[in-house]
């Protein structure tokens, strides 16, 4: 099969944009992967192959929430207290006008019963209850109030974490279809790699996002620089695997073999993104293998930055980037405009140092933010989160950082 090949910068696009083709790729992808189903316990960092609706009203009674009587607050003091006090595993008793009940918290109320009143607030004399003014739904966990029968609570494709265990199993579900872990394939790219000279910096990282996002990465060794053997590998890869990361050859020089190969063998969805560092990835479906390719620049801070930021939402549903407030500590100059800027910074009391900047523990770059050297620098790995911008940053300017953990998760 002959495609035509896609031409340098005519698919250079915002990063929001590449989000948005990664999501939509990714919606119409999922129905391919096989469903098992996992119990509670197995739930976190998986993906729902179906919708939930609650089988049942939670809570499925009307609860006491304190120690105290149950009764109608539509009837006036004094009570009449009867029976026994009802306990959490109680069935409780009918309750007839005028009276009141001992209650204990989590107890069921009796049906005619609206309100409890607190034990403290409560005076018995001779079995007649009195106490201060109550509303009907005082201390009461209605029934339904936290999840009412037939409302849907999860949608298929939404990946889930190890709180809504909790939820799940308030409904009685004892286990949810999911998809089945996707299974990535890693290859580098590169002669110096595949030769020994320069070490492979990139898979294990690669390897490590693919798992914190809940999801099998196998390492599948490396190719050199040769048009044939690129395309030879990608295409074993892509019948093995749902999905194939490679690392290097993102490029346009004449050496850089991947975006080539998957243009013959699939669809480029976009190849290049306005982020620096981190630009020249690529994301392309490969139908007649049922697969998705994407290929990550060789530098290794961009093939991070680049991978957690456009590739993450394709693997876990989620292009949220949840940030905290610093202060910047030194003024960030952009030298090209139209591209969004990934800073690495170090946060210390508020203060957001810029990593890379002269002084700091990287020094690369005086003022104007240097991406193109940055993105080799590993020690830029140490950064404890980015600012992303497409404007320069001013000393003393509050910023958004995104926190390192939140890109892996």
């Amino acid at each position: 099969m002959t495609r035509d090949k896609p031409h340098a910068g005519d698919d250079l696009i915002e990063l929001d944009a590449a989000v948005d083709r990664v999501r939509a790729l990714r919606t119409e992808w999922l129905p391919s992967l096989e469903t098992e189903r996992v119990s509670l316990d197995g739930v976190a960092g998986r993906t729902l192959a179906e919708p939930i609706r609650a089988p049942v009203d939670v809570p499925a009674q009307s609860h006491a929430t304190m120690d105290g009587f149950a009764f109608d607050a539509t009837d006036e003091y004094p009570l009449t207290v009867v029976d026994d006090p009802v306990y959490p595993e109680d069935e409780p008793p009918a309750l007839e006008s005028g009276t009141a009940i001992r209650i204990a918290t989590g107890a069921p109320l009796p049906r005619s019963a609206n309100a409890v009143l607190k034990r403290e607030e409560a005076t018995v004399d001779d079995g007649r209850l009195t106490g201060t003014p109550i509303e009907p739904g005082q201390y009461v966990y209605q029934r339904g109030s936290n999840v009412s029968e037939g409302e849907r609570l999860f949608e298929a494709g939404e990946r889930l974490g190890a709180k809504d265990a909790l939820l799940l199993g308030d409904l009685d579900i004892d286990d949810v279809a999911v998809r089945e872990r996707t299974s990535v394939g890693l290859l580098a790219t590169g002669t110096e790699i595949h030769e020994g000279r320069h070490r492979d910096l990139d898979s294990p990282m690669l390897a490590g996002l693919v798992r914190s996002w809940g999801h099998e990465a196998t390492y599948e060794g490396s190719v050199p620089d040769e048009n044939d053997r690129v395309e030879s590998r990608i295409d074993e890869l892509a019948r093995e695997y749902d999905v194939v990361v490679t690392t290097g050859g993102t490029s346009v020089g004449d050496k850089d073999y991947v975006i080539r190969t998957l243009a013959e063998l699939g669809d480029v969805l976009f190849h290049r993104v306005r982020l620096r560092p981190g630009k020249p990835i690529a994301v392309a479906r490969l139908p007649d293998h049922d697969a998705v390719a994407i290929a990550v620049p060789g530098k290794p801070v961009g093939a991070y930055l680049v991978t957690a930021l456009v590739a993450r939402p394709f693997f876990t549903g989620d292009a949220s980037l949840p940030t905290v407030s610093a202060r910047m500590a030194r003024d960030v100059g952009i030298a090209t405009p139209g591209f969004t800027y990934a800073i690495p910074v170090t946060l210390a009391d508020g203060t957001a140092m810029p990593l890379g900047h002269a002084d700091s523990a990287l020094p690369i770059y005086e003022e104007t933010f240097d991406p193109s050297v940055l993105s080799s620098s590993t020690r830029a790995s140490r950064a404890d989160g980015f600012v992303l911008t497409t404007e320069a940053v001013a000393a003393d300017e509050t910023v958004a950082v995104v926190p390192s953990p939140v890109l892996e998760r």
